[in-house]
């Protein structure tokens, strides 16, 4: 399948996307918190790519977008692609949508109700964007705790299970 890159901003026609997935297929549901409204928040070219932050009244995910088609990895819908960004390395799966086309997205928050209104969340979207950025936030000093050590099996204890 071809994908096109996004020449322009993207934010626009995402919103007009979600929000028309927001009065049609999420209306009424009960994990949509009617406080909040969709927005794209914080688009800009990250390499190849258009990244910023996706709120909608039922999911804050971190999106992807082609900017270059030709730099785009497209991958079936749910599967998933790794980013390292200064903030370590995160995991984006693959949607589709008719009307914006292939994405890729990493769930920050869902659903959200843990946000009052529309402004705390998009003042968490965008701190999560800076975040996102920050190597003091990077995961390269964390080394899993060495699995604890057991004595060698003996033949004995091998052969009597």
């Amino acid at each position: 399948m071809t994908v096109a890159g996004w020449t322009e901003d993207p934010a626009a026609r995402l919103e007009a996307a979600f929000c028309a997935i927001a009065a049609g297929r999420m209306r009424g549901l009960p994990f949509v918190n009617a406080a909040l409204e969709v927005e794209a928040i914080g688009f800009a070219h990250w390499g190849a790519h258009w990244l910023g932050c996706l709120v909608t009244p039922w999911f804050m995910n971190l999106v992807l977008l082609p900017r270059e088609a030709a730099a785009w990895q497209s991958v079936p819908a749910g599967d998933k692609v790794a980013y390292r960004f200064p903030a370590g390395v995160y995991d984006f799966v693959a949607g589709r949508e008719a009307a914006i086309g292939d994405y890729q997205a990493c769930s920050l928050f869902s659903p959200m109700f843990e946000f009052a209104d529309h402004e705390s969340a998009r003042l968490t979207a965008q701190a999560a964007l800076q975040a996102l950025f920050d190597a003091a936030n990077g995961d390269t000093a964390y080394a899993p705790p060495a699995a604890p050590e057991r004595p060698p099996l003996s033949k004995r204890a091998f052969l009597g299970g």
